[in-house]
């Protein structure tokens, strides 16, 4: 008789959990997984995936206006977000059952239901049918995080976050979104192509806090000039609700904002209350995360970590990356650990930003002496069409090694353009290489091995 019921029993369904399930269970482990919600997680189920079908939804009404640049003829347009939202969302449950089937494929149990620890080996799991209790050897939590809103504001009963954006029930004619990284920026483009009125209000002195700087001062132009109202140092103080279901947001400098809709994207917390973690022996780090080494391991001996759970990077292929780290580990005997170095990452505003490596401050505190290659242009595609779009390129160079350590573009293809300039930085390649590298023409992303002068920030010039 086996003495738990499992080896492997993981709390949360995500892009994490269900990697690090299947592959245990392939390595022979007997393995559950517990869901609270739909199987598939944050990016899955109310993150990158139905965002991303949003994005492309909200840029076919720049697409409408470039096609006449091109000679067509484009007649009357609207957009059904009933139509939309409903196709959208069969599509989600249509990829959360993949998730499901694979689960199931690799020979793990799925227990549709909140799990709870009860001590580092035994967890109470509610389901539909009531609540029992299961044992494991391994534990492994990746329930990932949760949008929150500020207990300092009164009235935030009447706003929504990113979640509930989703699933709206008609779109507004007005919509104040309140934040100023990447969650914020890319639902401010969406409902701004959806043809809603956006304003978008941030406490801080300019959008995409730790993004480099030419990048964040090069986007907020484009999205001033796109019609998105920005408001920066602007402080919520209070939201009021009228007789008519308008909301009064009450702002820095006595500012009213006046909106049917009002989203808080002001940050993501670990998902950990209630996880009955204290009584696993699993501490949390000074951020509310769980407290992991680098394989992932918490502090009691027999419990894991991997995800948005532990706050380190929150990205899905980091998650996932973690979480095969943490199989091979633990039920492939190959110790692996996972390296944080030169992970790309994209904003899917409009236009889009892709940025892998260091940004220039970073790269000056790293290195000190540095040099940056930098362009803005027009490119061949919105400048036919009559647009004053412009694209940022923009490389960071360590002076000592001549090595590429970061790489950052602002514009139509740049995620795509940067997953692949992310291969030449995580494997150190030179500028030299870079630029010996034959341009594909016409691209907008020849750019990148044809950069030869070096930009100098004004700031630097004049003290040199």
């Amino acid at each position: 008789m086996a003495k738990y019921d499992y080896d492997l029993f993981v709390i949360g369904a995500g892009s994490g959990g269900v990697r690090a399930a299947r592959l245990a269970a392939m390595a022979g482990a007997r393995v559950a997984v517990a869901e609270e919600d739909q199987v598939g997680g944050t990016c899955v189920i109310r993150g990158c995936v139905p965002k991303k079908f949003m994005v492309y939804a909200s840029d076919f009404a720049t697409q409408f206006e470039m096609a006449k640049g091109y000679g067509w003829t484009v007649g009357e347009t609207t957009f059904d977000w009933c139509d939309f939202r409903d196709k959208k969302d069969a599509e989600i449950a249509r990829l959360s059952g993949i998730y499901v089937s694979n689960l199931v494929k690799a020979g793990c149990d799925l227990v549709h239901g909140r799990a709870v620890f009860l001590d580092a080996h035994t967890l109470e799991v509610t389901t539909r049918e009531g609540k029992k209790k299961i044992t494991a050897d391994k534990v492994l939590i990746a329930t990932g995080g949760r949008p929150k809103l500020p207990d300092d504001v009164p009235g935030t009963e009447f706003a929504i976050t990113s979640e509930e954006a989703f699933h709206l029930p008609e779109l507004p004619t007005r919509m104040l979104i309140v934040g100023g990284g990447y969650i914020a920026v890319e639902f401010a483009c969406i409902f701004h192509g959806l043809g809603v009125e956006v304003t978008l209000a941030y406490r801080g002195s300019n959008l995409l806090r730790g993004f480099d700087e030419d990048v964040r001062s090069h986007l907020a132009e484009e999205l001033h000039n796109s019609g998105i109202k920005v408001v920066l140092a602007c402080q919520h103080e209070r939201i009021e609700k009228r007789e008519d279901g308008i909301l009064i947001s009450h702002v820095t400098d006595s500012m009213v904002i006046e909106s049917e809709v009002v989203m808080f994207a002001t940050g993501r917390e670990p998902h950990v209350k209630g996880l009955g973690l204290e009584k696993a022996g699993v501490k949390l780090n000074d951020k509310g995360a769980v407290a992991v080494d680098e394989f992932s391991k918490t502090s009691a001996d027999n419990i894991w970590a991997v995800g948005d759970v532990t706050d380190r990077v929150n990205l899905t292929p980091v998650a996932i990356r973690e979480a095969q780290a943490f199989a091979q580990t633990v039920f492939q005997n190959k110790s692996t650990t996972f390296g944080y170095d030169a992970i790309p990452t994209a904003v899917f505003s409009q236009p889009p930003v892709g940025s892998v490596g260091l940004t220039e401050a970073q790269a000056r505190r790293e290195y000190g002496k540095i040099d940056v290659y930098m362009t803005r242009f027009r490119p061949m595609k919105t400048l036919f069409a009559g647009s004053a779009t412009r694209v940022l390129m923009k490389l960071i160079v360590d002076q000592a090694t001549d090595k590429v350590v970061g790489c950052h573009i602002v514009g139509d293809e740049g995620p795509e353009v940067v997953q692949v300039a992310a291969i030449a930085v995580k494997a150190g390649l030179t500028k030299a290489q870079w630029d010996a590298t034959c341009a594909l023409h016409p691209s907008v992303s020849e750019e990148l091995v044809t950069l030869r002068e070096k930009f100098t920030p004004p700031e630097l010039a004049a003290a040199e």
